[in-house]
């Protein structure tokens, strides 16, 4: 539920802290006194784009806050995690939006947020709806949804899709491959060419760095020999040699030890670097011994990096590249060669994946033909406690050619509010007030199984009256029984029957217009509901106060 509702510099709105309960909770005031501005801070929570033209007159940003109590926390974690952010504390969800005059943000649990992450959790959080929202009532997709969650096949529908995916992809590799069809003899060459090319080169990738350091020292060797024959006179082989010095030293600071054992811990150096000077020479010539020289050599390095050269240039631009085109010519080749096997191969798989699709498909189609004319009931006797005495309503369902990805037939929810009059499709009703009302009946057939924790309507009772708006009231009321229901309304019919009322109204402060929204009860309940009965005296006090009872 939405336990509490902050606005700062809304339009009209300087501040409003709002605390919520459950149930029903009624929403009235005068004509432009600001009730709208309550939908807008919600649409804003729920990730509708915002611009500055919504910040009160003289601020430099307006603020929107709402905290949502969760009782499916696991289900918004999942959401918050997709998005990258941390899960939920104590089941308590609160999202920031923050409009500024020249740019604006979003928070989730004081993380930034992007503005599609809030639309994902919206979709959980807020069912909203006013007088002329029911594009998702009248979408065949969202009917079909309807009456799969009241038919409780959601996790067949989850099952079903993941072998209708299934039967397509392997319908596409099967499409794929007849649209490449048979190769001709000039592709066959070419294939076969390549092939042979890269597999004559017999490519070792670990080799190729170890490959170019050889040719690097094979065509430096004569340079290299030179400067290990001047490198190994240095070392040793003669009487100047640093070798032959070296061992003059240690002669020397041996004396020097014997006469002064103190003079051991600044000589002992000695004997170290006399060591890693022989390992350096031992090492310089092994080195030149093992040095190559051979021109052939050098030429046979020359003409296998070129090689390797050449195929990155038609086939690389690395040898990976290359390796990898390799196997794709293979694949080709195997295809071309094995082509009727690889397209029964293909074709069988399609079968089986399309086999288990409609026996998957068959079994949902079983549920929601023994469902729909229940779930065309129960809306119908909602209609009926709604004003509708003779109308008639049915959940049609349409059989598809193929399986698609929601099953085997559409749905279409069919309203005929006369008698006599051909049953049309609800997109083809034209009174705002007939699809309020059916609406609300859906809803309220759905109430068990729809799981959004609030419902908003905004003056959906548009159009209606006397003992309609009554009966709207009773079924808000009910629909309040088991989620938490805000709705802003002009009828004191709807909002007696509110277990929590409140009043906006505009006030002059400071010669400011400021928007106020404040709870009330007993006498001010009273008062307002004699307001919108529309005058004072005995007659409209006796008629709100009877509303009440």
């Amino acid at each position: 539920m939405l336990s509490l509702l902050k606005v700062k510099n809304l339009a009209l709105v300087d501040e409003l802290e709002w605390h919520l309960d459950t149930g029903l909770v009624g929403v009235t005031g005068e004509t432009g006194a600001g009730k709208s501005v309550i939908v807008g801070a919600l649409k804003l929570v729920l990730g509708e784009r915002a611009d500055k033209g919504l910040i009160r007159t003289g601020e430099s940003s307006c603020i929107v806050e709402a905290v949502f109590d969760l009782a499916n926390v696991p289900l918004f974690n999942a959401v918050l995690t997709e998005g990258g952010l941390e899960p939920c504390e104590d089941g308590q969800l609160i999202i920031k939006r923050v409009i500024g005059q020249s740019s604006n943000k979003q928070f989730v649990n004081n993380s930034p947020a992007t503005l599609s992450l809030l639309k994902s959790l919206g979709e959980h959080l807020v069912d909203l709806h006013g007088p002329h929202d029911h594009q998702g009532l009248l979408s065949t997709e969202r009917q079909l949804a309807m009456l799969d969650a009241y038919a409780g096949v959601t996790d067949l529908c989850g099952k079903y899709r993941a072998k209708w995916r299934a039967w397509r992809d392997k319908s596409d590799a099967l499409e794929d491959f007849q649209r490449v069809g048979m190769a001709d003899a000039r592709e066959l060459d070419l294939l076969s060419h390549q092939l042979e090319e890269i597999d004559a080169a017999g490519i070792n990738i670990s080799d190729e760095s170890e490959l170019e350091s050889t040719y690097q020292r094979a065509s430096n060797s004569s340079h290299l020999s030179e400067l290990l024959g001047r490198s190994l006179a240095l070392l040793g082989g003669s009487d100047d040699s640093l070798n032959h010095q070296i061992g003059q030293l240690q002669k020397v600071s041996r004396d020097l030890e014997k006469l002064d054992p103190a003079l051991r811990d600044t000589l002992e150096g000695v004997d170290k670097t006399a060591l890693e000077l022989q390992e350096m020479e031992y090492g310089l010539a092994q080195y030149l011994e093992e040095l190559n020289t051979d021109p052939a050599e050098l030429l046979r390095l020359e003409e296998r990096i070129n090689m390797l050269e050449s195929l990155k240039r038609k086939y690389g631009p690395s040898l990976e590249d290359v390796l990898e085109r390799r196997d794709e010519v293979a694949q080709r080749l195997d295809r071309v060669e094995n082509h009727s096997e690889h397209l029964k191969c293909l074709q069988a798989e399609v079968d089986a994946a399309r086999i288990e699709t409609d026996e998957l498909g068959i079994k949902l189609s079983d549920k929601r033909r023994r469902l729909a004319p229940k779930l065309a009931k129960d809306i119908s006797l909602h209609l009926k406690e709604l004003g509708f005495k003779q109308a008639a309503f049915d959940v049609r369902l349409m059989p598809h050619a193929k399986p698609s990805m929601t099953g085997l037939e559409d749905v279409e929810f069919e309203f005929g509010p006369n008698p006599g009059e051909p049953m049309k499709p609800l997109r083809q009703i034209a009174s705002s007030g007939e699809i309020s009302r059916v609406m609300l009946s859906v809803k309220s057939a759905l109430a068990q199984q729809d799981a959004t924790p609030l419902m908003v309507f905004d003056e959906i009772d548009a159009n209606v009256g006397g003992e309609i708006a009554r009966a709207v009231g009773f079924k808000m009321a009910r629909l309040g029984e088991q989620h938490q229901v805000v709705s802003i309304t002009h009828f004191p019919q709807v909002a007696a029957v509110a277990a929590h009322h409140f009043v906006v109204s505009k006030d002059v402060e400071s010669g400011r217009t400021c928007s106020r929204l404040v709870r009330v009860s007993g006498e001010e309940r009273i008062n307002e509901l004699v307001r919108m009965l529309g005058g004072g005296g005995k007659q409209a006090r006796a008629m709100a106060e009877s509303l009440l009872e």
